[in-house]
């Protein structure tokens, strides 16, 4: 067919026709070839989502289980599912998916924080790692007692500490802070006080509390930086309390609220008032706590 189409035109006609297939043929074939290729080949999203286990629906690593069925899920749903699949309820064995384990191997993926602004992209196994301390993480609010899962970033946090636990914010890098207490034989795990600062341009919690430290009833002050540790150590603080002529005085670095509010207190870096000496600096007939802190930070 091809040769009676060529025959039935001029020679100019043959070669103009030669020209465009030449030139037209080679690439459609190439295209059809890639279209393909690619056809083949599943988007990292979709092995990504072959990935999640269909029980906690969290991401699988391995040891990845599979039933004689193929269906998939992570080792700790395993124990959890008692061995029977959740999908077709059929005993599960000792079946390692291998395959799906070596695809995991070439995938990489943003972190899960790239909408705070993380632009790390990761390989699969590295990911989880990553995560877990990746400087881009939410802080958790660092408001002591509450219970609160409350989780953003430091605008967020400073916002909802005003708004929702009704927290003093003040400006300027000294404070000068009086706590009083009716009752101060009360003291197991009260939390009194938290108070916001904002100097240098950056935030910081001013804590005072009482707890009792083995069986002493104590008082305690320390200072926590809303940021990241290595912020946090280019600061310093001091905390001064005292009466009748005496004084007790503590200086430094604050602690991030990367750190949980209780493992800073049971590491006890802070300004630490037994109860008998805070009696003492209140005066009076020692039946009510008055006590005056103060402070300054500086770089």
């Amino acid at each position: 067919m091809c040769d009676k189409v060529f025959e039935s035109h001029s020679s100019v006609a043959d070669n103009d026709m030669n020209i465009n297939v030449e030139n037209k043929s080679v690439p459609s074939i190439r295209a059809t070839i890639a279209s393909t290729r690619k056809a083949s080949v599943l988007p990292t999203n979709d092995v990504h989502e072959l990935l999640v286990c269909p029980v906690c629906t969290s991401s699988m690593y391995p040891p990845i289980h599979q039933c004689p069925n193929g269906h998939t899920l992570c080792s700790k749903c395993k124990v959890r599912v008692q061995n029977c699949c959740p999908i077709c309820r059929h005993e599960l064995g000792n079946i390692r998916c291998l395959a799906l384990e070596k695809v995991a191997e070439s995938l990489e993926l943003p972190c899960k924080f790239n909408g705070l602004g993380c632009r790390d992209i990761l390989p699969y196994y590295s990911k989880l790692k990553h995560e877990l301390y990746c400087r881009f993480r939410p802080y958790n609010c660092p408001c002591a007692g509450s219970e609160c899962s409350v989780a953003g970033d430091i605008p967020t946090l400073v916002a909802h500490l005003k708004d929702d636990h009704k927290v003093d914010t003040h400006d300027g890098c000294t404070f000068n802070h009086r706590y009083v207490k009716s009752n101060p034989q009360e003291v197991e795990n009260a939390t009194w006080m938290l108070t916001v600062f904002n100097c240098f341009g950056r935030q910081f919690c001013l804590h005072f509390e009482a707890f009792l430290l083995g069986m002493a009833p104590v008082y305690m002050a320390f200072l926590r930086f809303l940021g990241d540790e290595d912020e946090a150590k280019k600061f310093n603080y001091s905390l001064e309390v005292g009466g009748n002529g005496r004084k007790l005085t503590w200086q430094g670095i604050p602690r991030s609220i990367r750190d949980s509010h209780r493992k800073v207190r049971d590491s006890q870096d802070g300004l630490i008032i037994q109860r008998n000496l805070a009696l003492y600096f209140s005066g009076g007939d020692r039946q009510e706590l008055k006590l005056r802190v103060t402070g300054r930070i500086w770089k």
